[in-house]
């Protein structure tokens, strides 16, 4: 008897349900994704932003004005200072010599004024004595050509009694004689005269003299008066002050140490304010301007938002204040975005968080356009 076969037909299996959660979460994906995209490019639209900023203020270097050693050193690393405080003090031993050297010639100058005015004086008094010897004289002189008129006329009576003689020889020699002394005196005192008159010509250029050395006498009084003035202000400079108030850098300045004039010691942060130097490209100044709102966030105060606004644009780019500003004529040209400096000021600069801050912080900044 045959066996017969049997062949069961395969079941269809039933369709799997498509998971729902996978949906879901790809669709909320999708609208996150595109709701931080469209996001960003509406904040790009109406925002600039860089963090290639930092936190500026104003730093005030010491600099001594004189050389010295170093005698003593008053302030220390990070210390608050007010204005007119005593830094570090010189040795000024030979700052104090210079004064005194000054003083004496001075001193001396003053004495050689004294003593050309004394000469000047001199001088007159000696011009007016040879003025009075020539009046005496110009009287004598007077005198002496009545004299020799007289002599004169006497002469020539006797020479007419000679002839007939009326009067001895005697008598007639008498009067010649007379006639030659009256004229020998005479001779005489206009000689004298010529030589007070030179005399007084030559005490008078004595006169002009001195009365010129008065003036150099005088000037070289307000030069010594200058160098006295400039060793005082040497030796105040023994005395390292602060310019203004702040906080002190890194002192590096030691008991003992000589230092150069103008070498720089250290540095004070001035206690006055800070503002923001945000380095933005070129590209992204088009519509940025003065006044404009701005967001700042430093690296320092995660989560704090500071208000700040524009204030000022560089007149050139960084690279300009280079110590070697490139020069794109010379060499292979390739072209580099370049940055623009912009200062920002805070808006509420009495913030607490705004006086934490420190120049040199990094911060972003985010400019409401």
């Amino acid at each position: 008897m045959a066996q017969n076969e049997t062949t069961t037909a395969p079941v269809a299996e039933a369709p799997k349900k498509k998971s729902k959660t996978f949906l879901i979460v790809l669709i909320v994906l999708v609208v996150l994704g595109a709701w931080f995209g469209i996001t960003k490019y509406t904040h790009a639209q109406h925002h600039q932003e860089t963090d290639d900023a930092q936190i500026e203020a104003n730093i005030s270097p010491v600099i001594p004005r004189v050389s010295g050693y170093v005698k003593e050193v008053r302030v220390s690393d990070n210390q608050m200072v007010k204005k007119g405080d005593t830094l570090l003090i010189l040795d000024d031993r030979d700052l104090v010599l210079e004064v005194q050297k000054a003083e004496a010639a001075l001193a001396t100058a003053q004495s050689n004024y004294g003593a050309a005015q004394a000469n000047t004086n001199a001088s007159k008094t000696n011009i007016a004595t040879t003025r009075a010897g020539i009046a005496t004289i110009d009287a004598q002189m007077a005198a002496a050509k009545v004299n020799v008129w007289r002599t004169t006329q006497d002469y020539g009576r006797y020479a007419n009694l000679i002839k007939d003689h009326t009067i001895t020889q005697q008598q007639f020699e008498q009067a010649d004689a007379a006639k030659q002394t009256a004229q020998r005196q005479l001779d005489i005192l206009v000689q004298q005269k010529n030589q007070v008159a030179q005399q007084t010509s030559t005490v008078s250029s004595q006169s002009n003299a001195t009365s010129s050395q008065i003036g150099v006498a005088n000037a070289v009084i307000k030069q010594r008066v200058v160098d006295v003035a400039t060793a005082k202000l040497n030796l105040s400079y023994a005395v390292v002050i602060a310019p203004e108030a702040g906080m002190v850098s890194k002192v590096n300045a030691q008991d003992g140490q000589f230092l150069q004039a103008g070498q720089s010691l250290f540095s004070i942060v001035l206690d006055q304010s800070v503002w923001v130097v945000g380095n933005f490209k070129e590209t992204q100044l088009e519509k940025m301007r003065i006044g404009q709102r701005v967001v700042i966030s430093v690296d320092a105060f995660p989560g704090h938002e500071f208000e700040a606004k524009i204030t000022s644009f560089s007149p050139a780019t960084g690279s300009r204040f280079a110590l070697l500003p490139p020069d794109n004529a010379s060499g292979n040209f390739v072209k580099v975005v370049q940055r623009i400096p912009v200062k920002i000021e805070f808006s509420n600069p009495s913030d607490s968080l705004v006086k934490q801050l420190r120049p040199g912080m990094n911060v972003g900044v985010d400019v409401n356009l």
